[in-house]
């Protein structure tokens, strides 16, 4: 550890830090939120195709571009507190161990470790996972739900972005015992960025601008996480989800809409009272009037729901907002690690956006 001090004269603990991952855009909003959070020290960061490069060449826009990145090696990582994992699905099965043996809390915000059974994980990813009884060892790490069982773990799986934004819309209301646990349909839209850096033909600008489709429609592995993170936050043994995906022509946020079939007869008030209570101590939760817009979270940890009421076919719907690379990703993990750590959940992220 080292001591910052702060321009505030304040003096605060900084625990070490390292990243795998560093050079994809998860990875970069990690050292960019990392690099202004004061009880954070980067003390190693590791790419794979692009380990041995300059930071700047990889993030010019960001700032100590004259780091060096390292391999994505286990072994290559110094001593240090706390390790996010930015890696691609698969890769952070085995690297996980390793660090967590070496006495390093982590932090994954793969999928590796999502799931709570190998019959799950194998739904999900249609392979069996390489290590099922290690599962059971790892905690969901969805704060807004979850967030007193985080602090002092050692290890922690980060949600994805779409989930996220499903399970905050929807947990609530399940709860409150206000929607059905069968009949479940969440549409939602994405950017490009939520596909990652890697280049492929259909991610090109040609392919991209001006167009809208669906993709991964009725196997989109996101769906089982979704299913298992609402009966974990609303205490049901069964949710049923139908999910299908947008890529649309922006470069970051995420909108989900998700409609549910009403328990009871119930108005829009009890939908917003309901999200209200719920979120009443949540830091990066607002529930709004209006319909949501990706615009106004971009750039921030906060997620923006807002519920209705389709009368004519007695359901509610519920739309939520986020920037799938901080609270869907980068942000979402660094709270986590405020929590893990014994620091202020909200400590080093932002709660404002950028416009336009």
């Amino acid at each position: 550890m080292r001591i910052v001090v702060c321009s505030s004269s304040e003096v605060q603990v900084g625990h070490s830090a390292a990243i795998l991952g560093a050079s994809g855009y998860a990875g970069g909003e990690l050292i960019r939120l990392l690099d202004g959070h004061l009880a954070f020290d980067l003390a190693y960061l590791g790419a794979k195709r692009s380990a041995g490069m300059l930071l700047a060449d990889v993030h010019p826009h960001l700032a100590g571009g004259t780091r060096r990145l390292g391999p994505a090696d286990p072994d290559k990582v110094p001593p240090v507190d706390l390790v996010f994992l930015a890696l691609p699905h698969g890769a952070s099965a085995q690297v996980a161990g390793e660090l967590l043996e070496r006495g390093a809390k982590v932090v994954d915000l793969g999928s590796d470790y999502r799931l709570d059974t190998g019959q799950r994980y194998e739904a999900a990813y249609g392979g069996p996972h390489p290590f099922p009884d290690r599962l059971g060892d790892w905690l969901y790490g969805l704060p807004e739900f979850f967030g007193e069982s985080l602090v002092g773990a050692d290890r922690v799986a980060a949600p994805g972005c779409y989930p996220t934004a499903t399970v905050l819309a929807l947990a609530p209301l399940l709860r409150a015992e206000l929607i059905q646990q069968d009949g479940i349909v969440v549409n939602a839209v994405s950017g490009v960025s939520g596909a990652g850096r890697a280049a492929r033909e259909d991610l090109q600008f040609g392919a991209i601008d001006e167009n809208v489709g669906a993709y991964a429609v009725g196997r989109h592995r996101h769906r089982p996480e979704m299913e298992m993170a609402l009966e974990m936050a609303s205490g049901l043994k069964r949710v049923s989800v139908t999910f299908t995906p947008h890529l649309v022509p922006m470069q970051r946020g995420i909108l989900a809409t998700a409609t549910a079939p009403l328990v009871r007869e119930a108005d829009r008030v009890d939908l917003q009272g309901a999200l209200e209570t719920a979120y009443r101590d949540a830091p990066f939760v607002d529930v709004i009037d209006g319909s949501p817009q990706t615009r106004w979270v971009v750039g921030s940890n906060r997620a923006l729901i807002a519920a209705f009421t389709d009368d004519t076919s007695g359901c509610a719907i519920v739309v939520a907002a986020i920037d799938n690379l901080i609270k869907g990703a980068a942000g979402q993990a660094i709270q986590i690690a405020n929590l893990m750590l014994g620091l202020e959940e909200d400590a080093g992220l932002p709660v404002a956006g950028w416009m336009p």
